[in-house]
């Protein structure tokens, strides 16, 4: 009775201590906005400033980008301005986005969920512009400055990133760019004598 309480009493503190559930969204190459929220009453507990979804469990975009391909990751605030963000891959710092002064939940101008509104405000909304690489990516990030309420922190916001990808061009490509800028150089009026 006793061996088997103790099992118990460790699975349920193996539980506890075990990180939290992670959910995987697949982030599509399409520039489509896919929001985040950050809100510390919501979070768990042993990270209450991480990117989280609707259900408040912690939130990873996924995705590869295939070789011969290079994406752009965007990354902006919204709701109110003067937040900003730490931005990770697999839980490496993959960078930050944009320093701006942070804000007063009174004073702070509120656009609610208009992404590209934010993305027009680099002032006002943080912002972040990653060139990635082929390879795999799970990113997710955390807050790093917060509009304050009353002189505290409010940690509480919302977010987006998106995704492009574009084919990397080949060497001959630019081969037959430079051959068609020397040709409009020789042949163009001014040139000629």
């Amino acid at each position: 009775m006793f061996r088997l309480r103790a099992l118990a009493v460790h699975a349920l503190t193996a539980t506890l201590a075990a990180p939290a559930f992670a959910t995987d969204v697949a982030l599509n190459a399409d520039g489509e906005w896919n929001p985040f929220a950050v809100d510390a009453l919501r979070a768990p507990a042993s990270t209450p400033l991480v990117w989280i979804d609707d259900r408040g469990e912690p939130l990873n975009f996924t995705f590869a980008i295939g070789a011969g391909f290079v994406g752009r990751l965007t990354v902006v605030d919204a709701v109110f301005a003067g937040d900003a963000f730490a931005v990770t891959t697999f839980g490496a710092l993959l960078g930050s986005t944009s320093a701006v002064t942070p804000g007063t939940y009174e004073a702070s101008p509120n656009i609610g969920y208009d992404f590209d509104a934010a993305l027009a405000d680099p002032t006002h909304f943080s912002q972040g512009l990653f060139s990635l690489a082929a390879g795999n990516y799970s990113i997710s990030g955390w807050l790093t400055q917060s509009v304050t309420l009353a002189g505290d922190p409010l940690n509480a916001t919302a977010g987006a990133a998106r995704l492009t990808v574009s084919a990397i061009p080949e060497p001959s490509t630019y081969a037959l760019l430079l051959a068609g800028l020397g040709v409009g150089f020789v042949l163009s009026p001014r040139f000629r004598r």
